[in-house]
């Protein structure tokens, strides 16, 4: 009788540590602090094989643009603004437009509009992405998280190394890239060391996520 319960016992006491040795081996996925204008996109369930379509886009609080207005009466410097709190940036005779859930073709829509041919009898207008303003955000288990200006080209691997490279809890094997259109692969970097095609290209809007490694690996 004390030999089957404790032959019961052990059953169940071996089914309780396998469970936990499964749940330890699965990460999951930590929150990103907010940073003004970036956030893990929604949406999106393709590979992230190739880089997300600028003009689809959406502009956020806190991104940088660039203005320019063109075939105008005088002249005009493009103009630099960044996306307010309230969602909208000021321009000519100091109107202000909202700029946050639109694409920067939505937005030069809306801008010349406004002004042609209320201001202007002809006005084209063009809303980019000033140099050096972009980046890609590097989370989770790696020695500094945060933003990285994007610079020029940039694989997940170069990516994780200027946020300081892994840290002592770092899971190489369980990294997730995920695109600014919503797109996302995760991706093994010891695999990535050996072969070069398996380190994806980061781009501007991107966000790397390093997960946390279970507690025997």
């Amino acid at each position: 009788m004390i030999r089957k319960l404790f032959g019961r016992w052990g059953i169940i006491c071996g089914l309780a540590v396998c469970g936990w040795l499964v749940a330890g081996c699965q990460s999951d996925e930590h929150q990103f602090t907010e940073l003004p204008g970036y956030g893990t996109p929604a949406g999106g369930t393709g590979t992230a094989g190739g880089p997300p379509n600028p003009e689809s886009l959406v502009i956020k609080k806190g991104f940088a643009l660039r203005v320019t207005f063109s075939d105008m009466p005088v002249p005009l410097q493009p103009m630099d603004v960044t996306v307010r709190e309230d969602g909208k940036i000021t321009l000519l005779q100091n109107h202000d437009f909202v700029a946050e859930g639109k694409t920067r073709a939505a937005l030069a829509q809306d801008i010349h509009g406004f002004y042609v041919p209320n201001y202007y009898p002809a006005m084209t207008v063009a809303v980019d992405f000033p140099v050096n303003s972009q980046f890609y955000i590097v989370g989770g288990e790696v020695k500094q998280p945060g933003r990285q200006v994007y610079l020029g080209p940039i694989h997940v691997v170069g990516a994780i190394k200027s946020a300081g490279d892994f840290n002592d809890f770092a899971n190489h094997r369980n990294v997730k890239l995920t695109r600014a259109d919503g797109r996302k692969v995760t991706i093994n970097v010891n695999k990535a060391l050996e072969d070069s095609s398996l380190d994806p290209e980061v781009f501007p809007g991107d966000v790397i996520h390093v997960y946390r490694r279970g507690p025997f690996w």
